[in-house]
């Protein structure tokens, strides 16, 4: 029936193309979105004849870039997926829409892929339906009503496969394609279906070249991280079977040895796209794995797309589909384990245009949008629980990072290996002079404006209590931290930065203000009106709440890392997994133990780490729903920005961590040794 279907409504748009039953402008935008349909059913062709596996790589890459051409910079400026040029074509009410119908098209790259012949059933059927309101004199009010039926019918089929997608290790199509291809053969690149750009291919051939060993090590350090994870928290890997893999393509000869390493573990992987659909993406961010993206701003552009139809009764239906999807497979639920991340960096940073012919949430909307966020994590927690799982995350460089990126390459594999048991001293070093304190005072120094006390948990049994964690690269890699949960009350001022690159985006000046612990002002200079950097704040920090917590302080000890930024001029490339060990840093949301707090954790000294829970993720014992916000943002300082850390003491005596950016802390003079390198 479904291909029945299919042919049905691909006969039908063919006839599109030729059709002047639609008046113009929009005769224009159908012939188009009927060519994008055609070029898909052209490649499920290929695929089904099994043509496009024998391809040649060059007439791969030719494939690939019909596929994304219209959307790459320099041609997305007349793409109706623009909805500028779309506004400006079609009319602002008309252009939105029909920009947001050929962004969800082009859901269809994937789903041809997949073998997911309903998926561009219904997408196709959308098309015709809304082509055919536009033979007669459209009315916006029932274009808009296709959307929302389109959404609320298929939330049922979209959602519950993402679920299913995400703890069903026999859901493949990825799994497969990386452990049955000759990965020696850059063809294979293209059989996933995203964007593939000279970093994907770049990143594979340096793989190539590197000795069996070397990926060996890549995918233990990595693999390890994730089994100590569940060590060092007292969680009982045993009960798991599935680890979700997330990763940029090119990495697959480590991926390849990282699942048979998780293979040993009893983990079978499950390892998803990033979502394509409105229905399952969370605004612009990328969750999953994926190819290049193709235009930043393009998906920055559609991040808000699902305003088109979101009110509550699409909000209880999501949420329903949600729940009934995990209670039918709550078993295979519960052996989720979590995710392991490899993530990539080095691309130029990216600060996007603030287009007004966007798609926006209305204020009703931006509420809506953060209940379901709070509701979907309470049920999701019900089902994976968030003191059973864990998760681990590395970083690596793409070619775009310069000339250099062999040799940068090979550096932060070192940098990802080095020697834990020597920060582990040294780190404790520093907790025991931070344990010392009630409170400790950050300052800035060469144009930064920080001015922050943070204030810290009281121990009630220092020899047998500690209030921050001695990170040695167990999830988290590399090692390099120790950190804590601020006290909220009393922990005021400013945290300002001079550049910073945040969930792929840059800020410029970026300052915040923190009383009692919570966000009371921030502001930007991206862009000339204070408006607009304050909008651009509340998006993709504050994702759209009113304020969050200081949910974690932390000291970066990775100096070593910081040399290297330095070295190869990378320091605004780095991701912030890697810079977060370069300095002090503040995460603004949820604290590093949110869903888990009340699972007892240990320093390797024996101490329990108490500072787990704040006054806000205290509120989970009253209603959850106050208590988390589904975010977690760290914001670095650069030691060359820092003019002091200071322990303050219940009496007034002061302890210096580090000083004018060098650690000056009896204990912690080897971490001054790779600075020496800038120095001279």
């Amino acid at each position: 029936m479904i291909e029945e279907r299919y042919e049905l409504a691909m006969e039908r748009i063919r006839k599109i193309r030729f059709e002047e039953t639609v008046k113009s402008p929009f005769r224009k935008y159908f012939q188009k979105m009927a060519e994008f349909a055609v070029l898909i059913d052209a490649v499920r062709e290929e695929l089904l004849k099994g043509e496009y596996q024998k391809a040649g790589l060059a007439e791969l890459a030719e494939w690939n870039k019909r596929l994304y051409q219209d959307i790459l910079p320099g041609q997305y400026e007349t793409s109706y997926a623009n909805p500028s040029y779309a506004v400006e074509q079609l009319g602002e009410e008309f252009g939105r829409i029909l920009s947001f119908l050929y962004t969800e098209l082009r859901g269809a790259i994937a789903y041809v892929f997949e073998g997911k012949t309903e998926y561009l059933d219904i997408l196709f059927e959308l098309l015709i339906e809304i082509y055919n309101q536009f033979e007669e004199e459209p009315d916006v009010k029932y274009v808009k009503d296709s959307i929302y039926w389109y959404a609320s019918d298929y939330c049922d089929v979209f959602t519950a496969d993402r679920i299913l997608e995400q703890i069903d290790p026999t859901e493949s199509f990825a799994a497969d394609i990386i452990m049955n291809s000759d990965l020696d053969d850059l063809r294979y690149l293209y059989q996933f279906g995203e964007y593939i750009s000279e970093n994907e291919l770049k990143t594979a051939r340096h793989l190539m070249e590197l000795d069996d060993a070397v990926l060996q090590k890549m995918a233990d350090v990595y693999t390890e991280g994730y089994r100590i994870g569940f060590v060092n928290t007292g969680k009982d890997l045993s009960k798991k079977a599935v680890v979700n893999i997330r990763y940029v393509l090119g990495f697959e000869k480590v991926i390849r040895k990282s699942i048979e390493n998780f293979e040993k573990m009893g983990l079978k992987p499950v390892i998803y796209r990033s979502g394509v659909s409105v229905l399952t993406k969370r605004q612009h961010l990328k969750i999953g794995y994926y190819g290049a993206i193709a235009n930043k701003q393009y998906e920055y552009d559609h991040r808000n797309d699902q305003a088109l139809f979101l009110d509550k009764k699409f909000v209880e239906r999501k949420l329903e589909v949600i729940q009934t999807t995990y209670e039918h497979h709550k078993d295979q639920a519960a052996k989720f384990a979590g995710p392991a991340c490899i993530e990539m960096f080095g691309e130029e940073p990216f600060t996007p245009m603030q287009k007004e012919e966007v798609i926006k949430l209305s204020e009703k909307q931006e509420e809506l949008a953060l209940q379901f966020d709070s509701r979907q994590s309470q049920i999701t927690n019900q089902y994976i629980r968030g003191d059973e799982r864990s998760f681990t995350i590395i970083a690596y460089p793409v070619p775009e990072i310069g000339e250099r990126y062999e040799e940068i390459f090979d550096e932060i594999i070192r940098i990802n290996t080095l020697d834990a048991k020597t920060y582990e001293k040294v780190q404790q070093t520093i907790i025991d002079a931070l344990d010392q304190g009630e409170y400790v005072h950050i300052l800035g120094c060469n144009g930064n404006k920080t001015d922050l006390k943070v204030q810290l948990y009281e121990l009630q049994n220092p020899e047998k209590e500690t209030i921050f964690e001695n990170c040695v690269a167990d999830v988290n890699i590399p090692v390099g931290e120790v950190f804590t949960s601020p006290v909220l009350e009393g922990t005021n001022g400013v945290l300002h930065v001079s550049k910073v690159y945040l969930h792929e985006l840059q800020y410029r000046d970026l300052e915040i203000t923190f009383a009692n612990g919570m966000i009371a002002d921030y502001n930007c200079r991206n862009f000339e009106r204070e408006l607009e950097n304050k909008e651009y704040i509340h998006d993709n920090i504050l994702h759209k709440h009113a304020t969050l917590p200081l949910g974690e302080f932390a000291i970066g000890t990775n100096t070593t890392a910081y040399v290297a930024a330095k070295k190869y001029g990378i320091e605004e490339k780095m991701p912030i997994l890697i810079a977060e060990k370069m300095g002090p840093h503040f995460a603004v949301g949820d604290t590093c133990y949110s869903w888990s707090e009340d699972v007892k954790v240990y320093n390797p000294n024996g101490k329990e780490i108490v500072a787990r829970d704040n006054s806000v993720s205290l509120l989970r014992k009253e209603d959850v729903s106050k208590a988390y916000f589904h975010c977690h943002t760290d914001i670095t300082i650069p030691y060359e920005e820092l003019k002091s850390i200071t322990v303050v003491t219940k009496a007034g005596d002061e302890i210096r961590i580090l000083e004018e950016g060098r650690f000056v802390l009896p204990g912690t003079e080897i971490l001054n040794e790779p600075l020496k390198n800038i120095d001279k």
